[in-house]
């Protein structure tokens, strides 16, 4: 009896098992049932995930904590606005999230919108953690300021890719740029994109297309919370909206 007693008893070792790899591997030792190991192997993937997830966030944080301003170093000749490309961007923020364990992945996804491409980008941790970032609708017609086609659309594409890149890229790394002040979550639409879309506001020689035209930029700046741009083009919806009116009377 006394043998049958302390055979049941707890072992040393289980009593030390703590974690749930621990767990796993005593089960294992023990040959237990296949259902019981099952459960112990997800929970163990599940505190693996979360331990990768919390390095993910440390090292985000550190990455953003060495992260300063980064200066324009291109301008934008229809706005006479300073902005930061892509190269400059990529040139001062790489160092940095290399070190901290970080590697980029851009692709595209689908769009909810006409002639527009969505970029995304993986965000990947050496600890095993993978974040997923999804931009905004980029504006991928070709149209130029007369409303005429001035690229092809494998170019406008190519060049909205790049736009939505560079706009992920400051958003993922909380980056600002030059003397820009962000509000909340608001992130302005880059210049190149704000142009071509009051181009295609002002050139539209009907209501309807009108209409259609406004919707489509008004949807993106609003995706994006930049109200100073929703502004922007309301004004320029509105200036059309009485040309065309006028022109009719």
């Amino acid at each position: 009896m006394k043998a049958e007693t302390e055979a049941l008893a707890p072992q040393p070792q289980e009593l030390l098992a703590s974690t749930p790899m621990q767990l796993l591997s005593l089960a294992i030792q023990k040959e237990s049932a296949i259902d019981v190991i099952e459960r112990l192997a997800a929970l163990q993937e599940k505190a693996q995930d979360r331990d990768a997830e919390m390095q993910f966030n440390e090292a985000m944080n550190a990455v953003q904590s060495e992260l300063g301003r980064i200066a324009p170093d291109l301008t934008n000749p229809q706005t006479h606005s300073r902005y930061a490309s892509y190269a400059a961007l990529d040139k001062k923020i790489r160092p940095i999230y290399v070190k901290h364990g970080f590697s980029l992945s851009f692709d595209s996804g689908d769009s909810p919108i006409a002639d527009t491409v969505r970029v995304i980008c993986y965000v990947s941790h050496r600890a095993g953690h993978t974040r997923k970032y999804t931009g905004p609708p980029m504006p991928a017609d070709g149209k130029g300021a007369k409303g005429g086609e001035v690229m092809s659309k494998t170019h406008a594409t190519g060049a909205a890719m790049s736009y939505g890149a560079r706009y992920l890229l400051k958003y993922i790394f909380n980056i600002a740029v030059g003397e820009e002040d962000v509000d909340g979550n608001a992130v302005p639409l880059p210049e190149d994109i704000v142009v071509q879309a009051l181009d295609g506001i002002s050139n539209c020689n009907t209501l309807e297309e009108l209409l259609k035209v406004y919707k489509a930029a008004y949807k993106i700046a609003f995706d994006n919370n930049d109200q100073a741009t929703m502004k922007t083009y309301i004004d320029a919806k509105d200036r059309r909206k009485k040309e065309l009116q006028d022109a009719v009377r």
